[in-house]
């Protein structure tokens, strides 16, 4: 339960449970001969020569809709987070002196408590539910939606703090579209076979929840379908996910008063006096004519069918934490229809992921204690700093960028922040309340106060000591306002990062994830900011003009792909993580070349036959051997800007000649692109 969050762009979707590695697992050997599947050629689908083995033998397990390197290192490291909990569920210490144990420990036991919250169903949220029926008129819808905000549960909109895209050293507010049931607008608007049918079992799925919560079941069926109606609307209103990549057209900064003009029918001090913003200031409000498509309906929707809507709402947000009648019906939609899988994961999972998704410095700042030594973080930061010189050198010899606009990149890439492991200053609990009594009031009390700190915000001069997200993480992210990279403890472990492997190894996996990193910087959405985070165009016209061609190329190339039979990946949506994939290779590699200039005898070393650049084009794919089900592919072709894992793996090498040398692999080859049809950015 979260509010509006400002954009980060990250290494991958987000999958779940994060965690960190057992210490008996960094012995690993980093390349695995048994995965690769030789009978593969390397210049026919590297994606398969590199991890067929693997694909062949695995079977996505059933709690997943999908399996992976990423995977793996949460299931084999998830015990970490686990032993964690329970550790601190038996800690007796004050909690004024371990607030974090704390919380920590009675996080867990509430939500372990399956027989009080089998007991208890919905009776924690009755006050909510009361709050809801007792609505009369739209000032009481307008109010209940504010509400439903201040606790961190998003319903007609999203509202919340986020730097301004031009002033990067202040938060101002942000108003966005929102309010939908499913993942995105086009599974609303769009009209083929599959989408239908899952509009069907979307109109099912709400009857069924909200039979749950006590209605009859002929009240609940025509309530969903009002609901349907209702969201339908809105995701009319909204852009696609395609136009929401586009900074400039999502910067519209007004004052209350046109803020007002926009939206006649609500009056915005009413619901700013609600959620406690007794100074809004100006606000950025991302899509102006979602606002107004939502100002008709909020005119002439009935009262009956907003008391219908806003209470779905509560009860999609707060369906995990309740009685396993819930949980199930949630998990059914959710996951089995959207997503393929089969089963649901134990609880103690699903408590653990809870857990960090809510109070995730808390068990954060336990776990890099246990988990994280101060030597990884030096190793980690000579990447970084060795990945930021190979990309200054790229800058200066592009022969398409001219030098006003290279002396700009230069800037913005030595202004260019680096966070790794975890914050200096981390968040403090104290005035959240924890305690071992129902789960569903710990996650909304959790989500209240995460709504509170967030408005507070507003106003007030940026926190660069912020993260976006949690320490025990598996995943990366680049955030344009703040032109910073950040790598969490737990991706920096194996098969990413290992302490002791040699530098093709580290180069090809964790140096990459760097290196793309890095690139988001200069991606098509990041390079529209300059080296402090405002939103402001730096580039000569001759040179903007060269990097859209070569944005183009990306596009087309990737547009081409098919995943499954029929279904493209989305070239325009997925660009600027394709851009990304494709420079951080591109510089990993270069910055192994370096590191290998400094240690001439490990140039011509071999380990298990391989030479350093093979063994660093087989680190990079290691990473991204993985399997999907068919329904979770759809889901992200439609929702995800990033692009299918063998896409991510082809997709850049097949742009580079250093690739191609490495493996000896005849220009004919499928994995060799025309020389003039290369994609060559950074």
């Amino acid at each position: 339960m979260k509010l509006f969050i400002p954009i980060i762009i990250s290494l991958i979707a987000p999958l779940g449970l994060h965690a960190q590695q057992p210490q008996s697992e960094q012995s690993a050997p980093p390349l695995d001969p048994n995965n690769m599947d030789t009978s593969v050629k390397p210049g026919g689908d590297f994606f398969r020569y590199a991890n067929g083995a693997w694909i062949k033998r695995t079977e996505i397990p059933p709690e997943y809709s999908r399996w992976g390197a990423f995977n793996e290192l949460i299931e084999r490291n998830n015990d970490a987070l686990h032993a964690i909990a329970e550790k601190a569920t038996q800690t007796q210490l004050d909690p004024k002196l371990a607030p974090e144990t704390q919380k920590v420990g009675d996080y867990y036991v509430s939500g372990m408590d399956e027989q009080s919250i089998e007991a208890m169903r919905t009776k924690p949220l009755q006050g909510e539910l009361d709050r809801i029926e007792a609505i009369k008129d739209q000032q009481d819808v307008l109010a209940e939606i504010a509400h439903l905000h201040s606790i961190g549960i998003n319903a007609f909109f999203d509202f919340g703090a986020g730097q301004d895209a031009k002033d990067s050293t202040r938060d101002i507010a942000q108003a966005v579209q929102g309010g939908l049931g499913m993942p995105d607008r086009d599974y609303y608007t769009k009209q083929d076979a599959d989408m239908k049918q899952k509009r069907e079992k979307y109109v099912a799925h709400v009857t069924k929840m909200l039979t749950l919560v006590g209605e009859p079941a002929e009240k609940a069926a025509d309530d969903a379908k009002k609901i349907m109606a209702l969201e339908t609307k809105l995701a009319e209103a909204s852009r696609t996910r395609v136009q929401l990549r586009d900074p400039i057209k999502n910067y519209n900064k007004m004052g209350v008063r046109q803020l007002q003009d926009l939206t006649p029918d609500w009056k915005w001090s009413d619901y700013f006096n609600k959620i406690n913003l007794l100074e809004p200031g100006d606000i950025n409000v991302h899509q102006p004519e979602f606002f107004k498509g939502a100002n008709n309906l909020f005119k002439s929707t009935p009262i009956d069918d907003w008391k219908a809507y806003l209470r779905w709402h509560l009860i999609n947000a707060t369906g995990p934490y309740l009685s396993k009648d819930f949980v199930d019906e949630e998990f059914d939609f959710n996951d089995r229809t959207l997503r393929g899988t089969q089963q649901i994961k134990p609880r103690w999972k699903r408590v653990i992921t809870s857990e960090d998704d809510e109070i995730g410095e808390a068990l954060g700042k336990l776990y890099v204690g246990f988990y994280f030594p101060p030597e990884a973080k030096a190793r980690a930061l000579e990447l970084v700093n060795n990945l930021k010189e190979a990309l200054a050198d790229r800058i200066k010899t592009l022969d398409w960028m001219d030098e006003p606009t290279k002396k700009e990149a230069l800037k913005k890439l030595a202004a260019m922040n680096v966070k790794i492991g975890y914050p200096d200053k981390w968040l403090d609990y104290s005035l959240l309340q924890i305690d071992r009594g129902p789960y569903v009031l710990n996650a909304v009390r959790a989500g209240k106060f995460e709504a509170d700190r967030d408005l507070q915000k507003i106003g007030k001069p940026v926190d660069r000591t912020d993260w976006g997200m949690t320490p025990p993480t598996v995943n990366a992210y680049y955030n344009p306002n703040m032109n910073e990279i950040v790598f969490p403890a737990g991706i920096l472990q194996p098969p990413f990062f290992y302490q002791n492997a040699d530098d093709a190894v580290n180069y090809g996996a964790i140096g990459a994830v760097i290196g793309h990193e890095m690139t988001h910087g200069f991606d098509d959405q990041g390079r529209q900011f300059d080296a402090v985070g405002n939103l402001r165009d730096w580039w000569s016209k001759q040179s903007a003009a060269e990097y859209d061609k070569r944005r183009k190329a990306v596009v087309d190339q990737y547009s081409e792909y098919q995943p499954l039979p029929g279904l493209h990946v989305n070239g325009e949506l997925t660009q600027g993580e394709n851009i990304a994939d494709i420079g951080g290779v591109k510089l990993a590699f270069a910055a192994l070349q370096k590191a290998l200039d400094k240690h001439p005898e490990e140039r011509t070393k071999k380990i298990d036959g391989l030479t350093p650049e093979q063994r660093f084009f087989l680190s990079f794919a290691a990473i991204w051997r993985s399997k999907i089900r068919d329904e979770e592919q759809k889901l992200r072709l439609n929702t995800d800007p990033h692009s299918p894992a063998q896409f991510r793996v082809n997709g850049p090498l097949s742009n580079m000649p250093e690739f191609q040398k490495a493996f000896n692999i005849p220009d004919s080859s499928p994995m060799v692109r025309h020389a003039d049809k290369r994609v060559k950015i950074w």
